[in-house]
């Protein structure tokens, strides 16, 4: 009778050494998948910048189809996002991640920004599409607002579809009254396009793992903090290229 009993009494602290192990074993565990998890996603930062840098390009690379060097010559401040995903019956929503850099005091361009870009859209559209989505913001409170934690598009601030081509005026008196313009991409197709309901977002999240700390949207384009990571350069040659100031 000693021995089974002193068989089930062990049982019990066998099975909390077991526990202990594997808490001990999953925390050793944790902060490796943590690291691996933060260096996929920087990547995935580091590729933001790079589908960025591309999709602006690309379409100013095309001068009859291309955002006017009127327009981006008085601009505060660029951002882009590649591929937004937009899709729906009837109402639709839309989401992305993009980058935004702004122009300061002496005319050279912040390092970026990340952000996101939630929200719906109404309207007859049936099925879904990938875009390319460029937001000029064409005034400093406009530019402001845009760097909070959160912007609504059309609530913030004015959106109108922008001039193209590189022999398009100025712009209207409506699109020069507006605070940010806004262009899409499309199959190959790029024009000013309206957008309603959206929703945009800092993602401090990137900000942390591209340049090391949390840093808000604000602090990177109106502070310069962070530096300039090696990722940064080609995104600053493309709009020292086509956005260059007066």
């Amino acid at each position: 009778m000693r021995v089974e009993s002193s068989h089930k009494s062990g049982a019990p602290l066998r099975l909390a050494a077991a526990c202990a192990f594997l808490a001990a074993a999953l925390l050793a565990f944790s902060p490796a998948v943590r690291a691996d998890d933060d260096d996929r996603d920087r990547q995935g930062d580091v590729d933001r910048v790079a589908a960025a840098t591309t999709a602006f390009g690309e379409v100013m690379d095309v001068p009859e189809r291309a955002i006017p060097s009127a327009v981006l010559t008085k601009a505060e401040g660029v951002a882009v996002f590649p591929a937004v995903k937009k899709g729906g019956f009837v109402v639709g929503g839309q989401w992305g991640r993009g980058i935004l850099s702004v122009r300061g005091a002496r005319g050279t361009w912040s390092s970026p920004a990340f952000l996101t870009l939630t929200g719906g859209s109404f309207g007859l559209q049936i099925g879904g599409q990938e875009i390319d989505l460029i937001l000029v913001i064409m005034d400093r409170k406009g530019l402001e607002r845009l760097v909070r934690n959160q912007f609504k598009i059309g609530v913030d601030a004015g959106v109108a579809a922008g001039p193209v081509g590189r022999d398009a005026q100025a712009a209207t008196d409506i699109q020069m009254r507006a605070k940010i313009l806004s262009y899409s991409r499309a199959r190959g197709l790029f024009a000013g396009v309206t957008i309603n309901g959206g929703t945009i977002k800092q993602d401090r999240d990137a900000n942390r793992r591209f340049y090391g700390r949390s840093y808000s949207t604000s602090e990177i384009v109106f502070e310069r903090l962070g530096g300039a990571p090696p990722p940064v350069s080609g995104w600053r040659e493309a709009l020292n290229r086509f956005a260059a100031g007066n």
